[in-house]
């Protein structure tokens, strides 16, 4: 399932690129917000494409990838944008993990 993805890439390439050989192309039928913390309430955003990585997942919308959380429900909540360079916002994911196994995964409690 290639179809709609930047040219030069295949979903092979993604999970090479992430190092996420489970990543996959999620359907476009759920709830995508990104944060605004200026405002209480979340920008809702129709993606042309959605891949997930485990929980952590990128959105594209308007050309730009977003960063995001795949939610229990389904939906995905993004706060970040890596602007239109998919290989970019793939290179961010490996960021996110990084501070999440630092600032999360080594609780001294």
């Amino acid at each position: 399932m290639s179809t709609g993805l930047p040219e030069g890439w295949t979903i092979e390439r993604v999970r090479s690129a992430s190092g996420d050989s489970e990543a996959a192309l999620l359907s476009l039928d759920r709830r995508v917000v990104v944060e605004d913390h200026d405002r209480a309430d979340h920008e809702a955003v129709q993606p042309d494409l959605i891949f997930s990585f485990h929980d952590l997942c990128l959105a594209r919308t308007d050309g730009d990838w977003f960063m995001g959380l795949l939610e229990a429900d389904g939906s995905v909540v993004c706060w970040v944008s890596y602007g239109s360079d998919l290989g970019e916002a793939i290179r961010g994911l490996g960021a996110a993990r990084q501070l999440s196994l630092i600032h999360f995964g080594n609780r001294p409690w």
